[in-house]
């Protein structure tokens, strides 16, 4: 056996694969559900409020009328294209050459997996950029990255009035949070008759409500005068007066730059409706392509995984080494973008 059989798509697919329960899930994965396409080109039908169009009448044997899609737009773009790869390092290799000659399977197991820890880096960072890119839609209504040579902008045309801003930031506890949450949830549901019941934010952002005036008033203060406040009240007490559970998102990510970043940014409260907001969409892959045409080269496997990802290994010869390269095409779709409320709650009206 040679480093070329034993560093391969198939066997590094099936590595992540494995490991799969041992991933905590992204938000995103659950909102925007992954859906495959062929080609570049992502289109979709964005539907104006929301609100269903009566079917007309009609009488018996009469021509169809044509319904003209007011209301709706279909939204156009290319999907943008991510790629990257590795080499195993020399330490390793010479490692690996070693362990090919003691004949010794557990040995071999060890440092393989020490392999594919270290390649599947590579796949992690395509979850984050999936991930990354709906939490930017859900926070900002945009998609912008900028890294490599390559600016990718989208604007997903959210209303201007569904990006609210407070008159009094929610850090002061006078702040009147649960008037504020009311009049955006009567907003979207007076213009597309669907009403947000669920709400993402930061951590620095749900503690508001611990310190916040007028909740700690309404229920929960002990016979003593002290306000005895914790995160369960808080959510049944929004629960019971809003009809809103809140998902509190504390994962982040590390950009092209090396930079540290929340997925979910601070003072930034954006309320959903329940179901799927959209769909995340993959394309066809150049190494993808290849692989359907059978146009692969002997020295090269491709295998694809988490829908649309493809994982491309080739072996090298001058030097001796394996080069493992994944590439993603991806954008999400966002049906239900008129039907949310991206809110900053840091803004002072004064």
């Amino acid at each position: 056996m040679t480093i070329f059989e034993l560093v391969t798509a198939s066997e590094l697919v099936a590595y992540w694969n494995t490991m799969a329960n041992q991933r905590g899930p992204y938000l995103g994965e659950s909102l925007f559900p992954a859906r495959k396409k062929r080609g570049l080109n992502l289109k979709w039908i964005k539907g104006s409020k929301g609100l269903p169009v009566v079917l007309n009448p009609s009488a018996y044997d009469a021509k169809v009328k044509i319904r003209d899609r007011i209301g709706f737009s279909t939204v156009s773009t290319n999907m943008p294209f991510f790629k990257e790869g590795v080499l195993i390092d020399e330490e390793t290799r010479q490692e690996l050459n070693m362990v090919l000659e003691t004949n010794n399977p557990a040995y071999v197991d060890s440092v393989m997996n020490n392999v594919f820890d270290d390649e599947t880096r590579l796949l992690e960072g395509a979850r984050a950029q999936r991930e990354r890119m709906r939490m930017q839609l859900l926070t900002t209504g945009l998609i912008a990255i900028s890294a490599n040579g390559q600016d990718y902008n989208y604007d997903y045309g959210i209303p201007s009035t569904h990006k609210v801003q407070t008159t009094t930031p929610w850090s002061n506890p006078a702040a009147d949070i649960m008037g504020d949450i009311k009049t955006w949830q009567d907003l979207i549901e007076d213009e597309t008759g669907v009403r947000p019941t669920r709400a993402i934010c930061d951590r620095a952002t749900f503690n508001y409500f611990l310190k916040n005036d007028a909740i700690i008033k309404s229920n929960f203060v002990l016979s003593n005068g002290q306000a005895a406040l914790n995160e369960p009240m808080v959510r049944r007490y929004l629960q019971e007066n809003l009809g809103l559970t809140i998902e509190v998102n504390t994962k982040k990510f590390v950009d092209e730059a090396g930079a540290t970043k929340p997925f979910i940014p601070a003072n930034t409260f954006t309320m959903i409706p329940e179901g799927d907001l959209g769909s995340t969409w993959f394309g066809t892959t150049p190494e993808e392509s290849d692989l359907m045409a059978g146009q692969i080269g002997s020295s090269t496997q491709v295998a694809i995984t988490d829908t649309g990802v493809a994982v491309a290994t080739h072996g090298q010869f001058d030097p001796v080494n394996v080069e493992t390269k994944v590439s993603m095409i991806c954008l999400p779709s966002f049906e239900a973008a008129d039907q949310i409320i991206i809110a900053d709650v840091s803004h002072s009206g004064e």
